[in-house]
């Protein structure tokens, strides 16, 4: 563990907080610019998916691999590694000449951003011994997410506008750089005192699962679920998800240790990221496309917009760690998965005469649900779990978010598509008061109800005495002093 003063602990949260800032509102940030980028490189829709997914799908296939090597080789070491490699990557992405440039340097920034969230969230969890002061800390982190997933179509929006898209990476380099300094100078290192191996198999295979389903969902728009690439897409993912399962437990020193997930609640706190990240995503996805190109808002506009989402998102946040360290996750994540539901529920009937007022406060009720459900994720995923793996446990939560939003993208993008090709199939075009994308609306109610359904669950005595085998199965080991 690691022995830092009262000012110096927070401080060093501090930095840890502005780069999850960074790498979280990167994945939002684009949003608001895919019109502008699709009309910079004459983009599909197709290619605009993979604008956002190719980013998120190299954070989810790395951010274990990430935590693990900073167990190994040192936690400050990784973490200026990925600040260094995000901020120039994010320059690269500022200077694309090209679509494929543009993915390839977004893949490139990604490999940099999974060395500093789940590295980040280890250090504070060694920074911070107290339990107490560890729960408000995490509280911080979630409400840094919150924040920073919210606020990212409002900043990218003012940057489109008044600069032009390539601005939404360029503003990363001065604000990485700065990052760079301060850590360098002011976080402490750790690491666990027996390093894990690098799994190098597990790797390759989450990857190729998570890039396959994603291909899959991405491509049937347009070729159909029947199609050949989409059949062997779906094939490759489900025959590299059970060689996962059946090669993990035996490799002595796992990617994955699947002992994890016998911990209710941790594996409630994984369910529920994905989902409540995939209605996350879905949700600003589909919700950008309908303002700028069904309401003709301008980019600015169109985030503005969704400032009552980043408001509530902000003000739930740091309310949701308070009352998770207090009281436990349950009550936060039934008032969260309803919120959720709620939402999708009111864009149910979205056309493009929907009065702006119900557009707002639908914004608002999902705003509140988001803000909610971030602290209790990550508070259950690494509460209880050994500090020396405590890089892994955190990946496994950043993953699943990470997760959740390419598959809400890719899902979001799958609908909007089908609607197109449906509505050209009947001979029609969308018009005013036609349903805008019904489906993924009431996509985004099942996953508030699933959330609700998860946090009751996975939050009584035997889920807690699920993790309690599980932690005494782990056997703890002391971490090293810097």
């Amino acid at each position: 563990m690691l022995d830092t003063g009262g000012r110096r602990r927070w401080g060093v949260l501090a930095i840890c907080c502005s780069s999850l800032l960074l790498v979280s509102m990167d994945n939002t940030i684009v949003n608001v610019a895919l019109p502008a980028i699709r009309t910079s490189f004459d983009a599909s829709l197709a290619g605009l998916q993979w604008t956002v997914d190719a980013y998120v799908l190299v954070l989810a296939s790395l951010l274990m691999l990430a935590g693990s090597t900073g167990d190994r080789i040192g936690r400050k070491r990784t973490f200026l590694i990925g600040l260094t490699v995000f901020t120039l990557a994010s320059a690269g992405c500022s200077l694309a000449p090209s679509l494929g440039w543009l993915i390839a340097a977004r893949m490139l920034q990604a490999v940099g951003g999974s060395m500093l969230n789940p590295v980040a969230m280890s250090i504070i969890t060694n920074v911070f011994t107290d339990a107490r002061e560890r729960a408000q800390a995490i509280g911080v982190w979630g409400a840094v997410v919150g924040l920073s997933l919210a606020l990212g179509p409002i900043v990218g929006g003012a940057l489109t506008e008044s600069v032009g898209w390539r601005a939404i990476f360029l503003v990363n380099v001065p604000l990485g750089a700065a990052a760079l300094l301060l850590a360098s100078r002011y976080v402490p290192d750790s690491r666990a005192a027996r390093p894990r191996r690098v799994d190098p198999v597990g790797q390759v295979l989450v990857a190729v699962t998570l890039v396959a389903l994603v291909d899959a969902i991405i491509t049937a728009p347009e070729q159909g679920w029947g199609s050949l690439r989409v059949l062997c897409s779906l094939a490759v993912a489900a025959a590299a998800l059970a060689a996962l399962l059946v090669y993990e437990p035996r490799c002595s020193e796992p990617l994955i240790d699947l002992r994890f997930f016998r911990s209710a609640p941790f594996s409630g706190a994984t369910v529920t990221a994905v989902i409540a990240f995939s209605a996350f995503s879905l949700f600003l996805f589909v919700n950008t496309l309908y303002l700028q190109d069904v309401r003709g808002f301008s980019a600015l506009e169109a985030g503005l917009a969704t400032l009552p989402l980043a408001v509530a998102s902000m003000a739930c946040s740091p309310l949701s760690g308070r009352i998770v360290s207090r009281s436990g996750p349950r009550g936060v994540l039934v008032v969260s998965g309803i919120a959720l539901a709620a939402a999708g529920l009111l864009l149910t009937g979205l056309t493009g005469r929907t009065p702006l007022l119900l557009l707002l406060g639908a914004y608002t009720v999902f705003g509140i649900g988001f803000g909610l459900v971030n602290a209790p994720i990550t508070n259950a995923a690494v509460s209880g779990m050994p500090l020396a793996q405590a890089g892994v446990a955190a990946a496994v939560a950043s993953t699943s978010r990470q997760v959740g939003q390419s598959l809400g993208v890719a899902v979001g993008g799958a609908v909007i598509g089908s609607a197109v090709v449906g509505t050209a199939a009947a001979g029609s075009a969308l018009g005013p008061t036609t349903p805008f994308a019904p489906a993924a609306w009431w996509l985004v109610v099942g996953c508030g109800l699933a959330v609700t359904a998860l946090g009751l669950v996975t939050s009584g005595r035997w889920a807690q005495a699920s993790a309690e085998r599980v932690r005494a199965a782990l056997d703890p080991v002391a971490e090293v002093r810097a």
